[in-house]
């Protein structure tokens, strides 16, 4: 599958806010939109009036650089949610915090979901004791996620291992620090979700 291999500072400059795809390094003085906040390009600083379908757009696009997804497995995920009861913007908010590599970044085990979904395609995961490489697995409420055994050695899921006590960990996971493991207990609501998404605006970019 294609993906965006390109400086992942870029893409938060061009939303004009902080994405956190590199870990760390965005609550630093380094965060490359802390230097430069107009978008990235020779007419980056031009100041340009959207019009309403640019505002979904990037709304759109925004969420997607957020979780890390493509436009064709974006669009899936929509009409997931479309086919879902209750409220349509909420269901596929619902179904992009469920995936894999996000529910990991979640329970502290990963910096970034970039980093998260670079372990979960190294196989360092397990879900329910069988070892899950695919970042865009969608958990379950009783899922059990934890680093694999053989893992817990590696100096990359150790260094993170160390570090996961400072974590937020939401009301819709617990996590076992002494194990590496977490466990969902519900369903992600829209309260628990914390990035500044305006949902609405995608559904009405896709319901035209």
């Amino acid at each position: 599958m294609a993906r965006y291999t390109e400086a992942s500072c870029r893409l938060c400059r061009r939303e004009g806010e902080k994405l956190f795809l590199k870990g760390e390094r965005c609550y630093t003085n380094k965060c490359a939109i802390s230097k430069r906040v107009y978008a990235p390009g020779q007419h980056g600083q031009q100041k340009k009036k959207l019009s309403e379908y640019g505002i979904q757009l990037r709304e759109k696009q925004k969420a997607r650089r957020f979780y890390g997804i493509l436009e064709s497995q974006f669009r899936k995920y929509f009409e997931m949610a479309v086919s879902k009861k209750g409220v349509t913007g909420e269901n596929l908010l619902q179904i992009l915090e469920s995936r894999l590599d996000n529910t990991i970044y979640r329970l502290g085990l990963a910096t970034s979901r970039p980093e998260a979904r670079q372990l979960v395609t190294h196989g360092h995961f397990t879900v329910n004791g069988k070892k899950v490489n695919i970042p865009s697995f969608l958990v379950k409420v009783g899922d059990v996620i934890a680093v694999k055994e053989k893992s817990r050695t590696s100096p990359k899921v150790k260094a993170i291992g160390d570090i996961t006590g400072s974590k937020v960990i939401p009301k819709w996971l617990e996590f076992d620090p002494e194990n590496l493991a977490g466990k969902v207990v519900a369903l992600p609501s829209r309260e628990d979700i914390d990035l500044p998404i305006r949902e609405h605006l995608i559904v009405e970019l896709y319901s035209k």
